[in-house]
């Protein structure tokens, strides 16, 4: 557990041990957090002990883990020099990703870099957005290069969270006027009738994952009144039909629920000044025994389109809790011919 720098015992000096220094000690209490939360996370995760002496660390623990809390450190550390916060979920992910990419569980130098400041940032009302992993880079680099961009991969690689984030800071910036968020309505099917309210009340549980971005990246009562004025609209994909979406940015979530002619409808809905993000996981097909994924459909015929993006996510590019990962990857065994 994380020890006090106030009083921090004696250390042996036959047990080995990691010395970290550290210069800037307004940076240094940021890494360490507020009554040193964020150390007691790396000691909890990584079973080590981490003690704090003036300006420097010192890692107590087995040698592999020594040298996986230390690359994990410096990252965060670094990433502070370059201006940036280092906040819960980023401690999460540099121990997640330095666990997963290599058997000894340093951080690789891609990844490194990545904590350290990478140069896409996504400027939002609320705060900024960086990606975590060389995918999300690149997803996100697409995003602002391409007026139709596919994100493919499974859950909790960041595909609609970091869409969202890209449609707040353009439309921000001005280079659109509205943002349209959209999902399929699948899992409602004919029950809907059975929800109380009107159709908004009806459709908006299947909605509330986009809800959820957009909180993260807009203060509440401006992102009120934006729905109100209809500058964000969130709706299903149903209600997308003859429309044209000019001057637009447009996410369609869940994308591997649609529908082949749901599909061609929505790529076709496309109007002049507008950009489009589709996210889904083709894996992952709620649709009825027999009906083709619109999705997996889109993917084989405009993969090789020009102008069009692709990010294809893995599960080396999950951010959320390390047991997702995991889960995924038994999943995927289990599911191979061969398994």
């Amino acid at each position: 557990m994380a020890t006090s720098a106030l009083t921090p015992p004696p250390v042996s000096e036959d047990v080995p041990q990691t010395l970290l220094d550290f210069p800037d000690n307004r940076l240094l209490i940021d890494l360490c957090g507020e009554f040193d939360c964020n150390l007691a996370h790396i000691e909890q995760t990584l079973e080590v002990q981490i003690m704090r002496r003036g300006n420097h660390l010192i890692v107590l623990g087995d040698s592999a883990a020594q040298k996986r809390a230390r690359e994990t450190l410096q990252a965060l550390y670094a990433r502070l020099e370059t201006g940036r916060t280092v906040e819960f979920g980023d401690i999460k992910a540099a121990l997640h990703f330095g666990g997963a990419e290599n058997g000894n569980g340093a951080l690789k130098d891609d990844q490194l870099e990545m904590f350290r400041g990478s140069k896409v940032e996504i400027k939002t009302r609320k705060k900024s957005v960086n990606p975590r992993t060389t995918v999300q880079t690149e997803y996100v680099n697409k995003l602002f290069a391409h007026e139709l961009v596919f994100g493919l991969g499974p859950a909790g690689t960041g595909k609609t969270y970091l869409a969202v984030a890209v449609a707040v800071s353009m439309f921000i910036e001005g280079h659109v006027d509205k943002i349209i968020l959209s999902r399929p309505a699948v899992e409602a099917g004919e029950r809907l009738g059975f929800l109380p309210g009107d159709m908004k009340d009806k459709v908006d549980p299947y909605m509330q994952p986009l809800y959820d971005a957009l909180n993260d990246f807009l203060p509440g009562k401006q992102l009120a009144k934006l729905l109100e004025e209809k500058r964000i609209e969130i709706a299903p994909l149903a209600f997308m039909r003859g429309r044209t979406l000019s001057n637009a940015f447009v996410v369609l979530d869940e994308a591997q629920n649609a529908t082949s002619m749901q599909m061609r409808m929505f790529l076709t809905r496309l109007g002049e000044g507008s950009r489009m993000a589709i996210t889904g996981d083709m894996t992952q097909v709620d649709l009825p025994r027999g009906v083709l994924s619109g999705l997996i459909e889109a993917e084989r015929v405009l993969r090789n389109v020009e102008g069009i993006g692709f990010a294809r996510f893995t599960v080396k590019d999950v951010v959320r809790h390390p047991m997702v990962a995991k889960i995924i990857t038994a999943y995927d065994k289990a599911t191979k011919p061969d398994a």
